[in-house]
């Protein structure tokens, strides 16, 4: 925290008030800390535990829907319903919907998927835009993992077949995608020597 305030500081020359806020109950003693202390060196900040928080602030106001469902409740299950039915009310769609996601994504820190589904529609988790962001960021890894598979898999087959293959061919085969590699992995089984693989490369670059 003092790292921070010294760049931020620095860089802005304004004052600065610090917040920590920690989402799930903890012991650590991190989450206790307000200052930090050194020879020559005290700094101090603010620390704000979700679950000390009372939540009926939060409840009042729909862009804090999602930090109550943390808050310091006796009843967990009842503070849910009554953040789902806050949510339920909302007029403007956009604003409800990018509410609900959020509020979907913070109380899965706490309670089991089973109780959201109940209270909160999956179609707005679905259509938000972070939803689909994360959905198409686990696509691009599951396609780069699978490209690297393809890749390492190939590059055994190639050297089985013809040896050590040229530093320049090992590059050109690297920077295939995964269709080009799954082509090439086809192709294999009628090439009879390395001038066939640098023919088809060839002609996969004309």
């Amino acid at each position: 925290m003092l790292d921070y305030w010294v760049r931020l500081y620095r860089q802005y020359n304004c004052d600065i008030e610090q917040v920590v806020i920690f989402l799930k109950p903890t012991t650590s003693e991190t989450a206790f800390f307000e200052q930090f202390s050194a020879r020559n060196t005290s700094h101090r900040y603010r620390v704000i535990r979700m679950w000390e928080q009372d939540p009926e602030p939060l409840l009042a106001s729909p862009g804090l829907l999602p930090l109550a469902t943390l808050a310091r409740t006796n009843s967990a299950q009842t503070l849910l319903e009554q953040v789902a039915a806050q949510v339920s009310i909302i007029e403007e769609t956009a604003t409800k919907q990018s509410i609900s996601v959020c509020t979907q994504l913070l109380v899965g820190l706490v309670f089991e998927q089973e109780l959201i589904h109940q209270l909160f529609k999956r179609e707005d988790m679905r259509e938000s835009v972070i939803y689909q962001e994360i959905l198409q960021e686990g696509i691009e890894q599951g396609i780069e993992q699978g490209r690297q598979q393809a890749l390492t898999l190939l590059m055994r087959q190639i050297n089985h077949k013809f040896g050590s293959v040229s530093p320049e061919l090992q590059t050109q085969i690297q920077a295939l995608s995964f269709a080009q590699l799954q082509d090439l992995g086809e192709a294999l089984f009628d090439f009879n020597s390395e001038i066939d693989l640098v023919s088809w490369l060839s002609r996969l670059g004309s």
